[in-house]
């Protein structure tokens, strides 16, 4: 089993900000649960667990090479986590490359289109929500908040192993994919309760503050409201984005 070094510590900890995760390519999934969901999904680079957890793991792990696995003390899982308390085990992977082609992506299945999402945990999310609505692509504004972010990779829930997740200029990858339907929620738009709605075409999901761009709702065909109940009734203003994602893909998926 290599030796855990300094530099390797520092190189693990500098994970938790972007510019780090750009210039190395790389990522790292904290904690048990986490990394479990993980692990067989993306090239591992490096598995760093106090010894306790190795043993108790070794089913899991016993596929992994020796030469990636690190024994690390509880002191040294402080020195690479930026989670407020320290997990027993932290794995590190290269970013794969996502799956570009979008031509069709949306004519058997839905795809999300996040414009500008910036909350991490709204981000991970929304992923888990797809996830569980069967939904396998994601498109996203460059304003969106990085899917690799430590605390995104926390919230998905293992759903970042099955989701292809693309950032780029929205408005060119909804034009890509050319789909049958482009739906986004508004306040003027149809009851989401009683419209008909499909299983096939793109949702836009806007910003928590703004809701959804100009430019990408110039592209909208089809404006949906998340009706209030009862009618009429004072109440909040606008629905948290993970929330209003989950219960937008619930009104689909009734079909």
């Amino acid at each position: 089993m290599p030796e855990l070094t300094n530099n390797l510590r520092k190189l693990v900890y500098s994970l938790s900000e972007a510019k780090h995760r750009r210039a190395e390519n790389a990522f790292k999934a904290e904690g048990t649960k986490c990394v479990l969901d993980t692990i067989g999904y993306f090239p591992l680079r490096y598995l760093m667990a106090t010894q306790s957890w190795l043993d108790e793991h070794q089913t899991e792990v016993g596929h992994v090479p020796p030469d990636s696995i690190y024994c690390a003390k509880p002191k040294d899982m402080e020195r690479m986590t930026a989670l407020s308390t320290a997990p027993a085990v932290i794995a590190v992977y290269s970013i794969p490359s996502p799956c570009t082609k979008l031509a069709g992506a949306a004519d058997k299945n839905l795809v999300l289109a996040l414009d500008t999402i910036q909350d991490p945990g709204n981000l991970g999310t929304i992923m888990r929500v797809a996830d569980w609505m069967g939904v396998e692509t994601i498109v996203c504004s460059r304003e969106t908040v990085d899917v690799y972010s430590p605390k995104v990779v926390q919230a998905t829930m293992g759903a970042i192993s099955r989701i292809n997740l693309i950032y780029g200029n929205l408005p060119e990858l909804i034009a890509e994919i050319n789909a049958p339907a482009v739906y986004g929620t508004f306040l003027n738009g149809e009851n989401i309760n009683t419209a008909q709605l499909e299983n096939r075409g793109i949702i836009v999901i806007g910003n928590e503050g703004r809701g959804i761009s100009d430019a990408v709702a110039s592209l909208v065909n089809r404006r949906i409201t998340i009706p209030s109940y009862p009618a009429g009734r004072v109440t909040s203003e606008s629905l948290n984005a993970a929330v209003a994602t989950a219960i937008t893909l619930a009104a689909f998926r009734r079909i």
